[in-house]
């Protein structure tokens, strides 16, 4: 689409100020689109300041500022259960033209080992009515979402469908925690899965994405997943020590001195779970229309960039500390020499 039309058209963004929202207004900003936000603001209040700022409460229905005002079309980032989707289609009406509903790999029942597609299967909820979000119900109630944004906006509806989202703001440390245990360098404990797949999208590259996709009016599901090449959990480690100039060692814990020790690292997936297809979602289709993901290495150098801005003495939660890891490397090399 020429850059003139999409700098004429008008954006409404669902939330808009954490991470992939934010990525997500950076990028439309910088394409021309005006961009109106809708939040609570209490995430990063003052931010994007330039835009047209609506406040609301999602989770009580409160859509009072949105009155008033005609889009080309919405970015939901922030619908977890089919309600709010219902809720915010009827406060607009007909004041907008295009829905785009950033969804999850998560939607697809019993991924297995892969490879996904879009039209593979997807989750269920026993109760479609649950507004308790957690690792049963996540899944079921994004698919629930994506149907009622179909449902009111047929033919124009643009589902995106990532996996893990790493970069700048990225409060979930998934990512992060590799990067920055990567550029302490020395040996680093990783579950013995070397050859597990992982996934991991620069939030930039999606969020360039979205804008395109909304902006063309493409309808129906993408998985936006990365990178583009297949990367391992041994891979991952590699790029980011070398994004952080280091020389890593890796200790290949047996899975069983995991589980007995209860020592949880982000990215990895238990053997005996049989879903690494969930690492294994195929970007095909969205990279047919125009997804393209930046070398592995960049994104996870995006990443340390960031994490350096941060206070280092403030640990990330879940995660061994150094001198836990240290004590976990000790106790694998006693037990298994």
């Amino acid at each position: 689409m020429p850059a003139s039309i999409v700098g004429r058209m008008r954006f409404l963004v669902l939330g808009g100020t954490s991470f992939v929202g934010r990525h997500i207004v950076e990028a439309a900003l910088d394409a021309g689109p005006q961009v109106t936000l809708f939040n609570r603001g209490r995430t990063n209040p003052g931010l994007f300041d330039q835009c047209d700022q609506r406040h609301g409460d999602r989770k009580v229905g409160d859509y009072d500022s949105l009155r008033d005002g005609e889009w080309d079309a919405v970015i939901d980032v922030n619908a977890y259960w089919p309600r709010a989707v219902r809720e915010v289609v009827a406060a607009l009406g007909a004041r907008v033209g295009h829905y785009t509903y950033i969804s999850t790999c998560s939607v697809y029942a019993e991924p297995g080992e892969g490879p996904v597609d879009e039209s593979h299967p997807l989750a269920t909820v026993t109760d479609p009515t649950t507004e308790d979000v957690d690792g049963e119900t996540y899944g079921g109630l994004k698919a629930l979402c994506e149907g009622e944004a179909a449902l009111a906006f047929p033919g124009q509806c643009t589902v995106i469908r990532p996996g893990i989202v790493a970069g700048p703001h990225d409060p979930t440390d998934r990512f992060t925690y590799w990067v920055r245990r990567a550029s302490r360098g020395g040996t680093v404990l990783a579950p013995n899965r070397r050859d597990q797949p992982v996934q991991v999208v620069h939030a930039r590259d999606q969020a360039d994405f979205i804008v395109s996709a909304t902006a063309a009016g493409l309808d129906g599901p993408f998985n936006t997943v990365g990178p583009s090449e297949p990367l391992t959990f041994a891979t991952m480690i590699e790029a980011c020590a070398a994004a952080a100039g280091t020389s890593v060692e890796v200790a290949w814990v047996d899975e069983p001195f995991l589980r007995e020790r209860e020592t949880h690292v982000p990215l990895y997936i238990p053997s005996g779970m049989g879903i690494d297809g969930l690492f294994r979602c195929s970007p095909a289709k969205a990279e047919s229309h125009g997804f393209r993901n930046r070398p592995i290495v960049e994104t996870a150098a995006d990443t340390l960039a960031w994490d350096r801005t941060r206070d280092q003495s403030v640990p990330m939660a879940g995660v061994p500390t150094p001198e836990e890891e240290a004590r976990l490397i000790a106790d694998w090399r006693a037990v298994s020499s």
